[in-house]
């Protein structure tokens, strides 16, 4: 099982590189379905224009472009540190799996009213 998990990482990281250099050779991304049909933004708009700048250290442009993601991937790292610190594993209960998921669509609902553009992904 073990083998199958590392098997899948190695390919996991080797999507990413390829795709990176394929988005630094020919400027070209994933591009989000639901605005291409619809025009409006979702929840996920922006998330791999965030990592790109993540990985360019420019942590005010990856809030820019989703800042919903980029402060639940904060909260996702503190909580991974907290759990190698004390040797605890947190677990969300379904209350809190709620919350988040109302979080995360009242968000979506947000950044498409006019008014809250600064919800929207940033262009460039």
């Amino acid at each position: 099982m073990n083998k199958l998990k590392n098997n899948n990482l190695i390919l996991i990281i080797i999507g990413i590189v390829a795709y990176y250099f394929i988005h630094l050779l020919f400027d070209v991304s994933i591009p989000c379905p639901i605005y291409k049909f619809t025009h409006l933004y979702c929840p996920g708009c922006g998330i791999t224009r965030m990592f790109w700048a993540i990985l360019r250290l420019d942590f005010y442009q990856a809030f820019r472009y989703n800042p919903l993601v980029f402060i639940l991937l904060i909260g996702y790292f503190l909580v991974k540190i907290y759990e190698l610190i004390t040797k605890k594993k947190i677990i969300l209960n379904s209350f809190m799996t709620y919350t988040l998921l109302v979080i995360v669509i009242l968000f979506g609902i947000l950044r498409n009213i006019p008014g809250l553009e600064f919800l929207q992904p940033t262009v460039i």
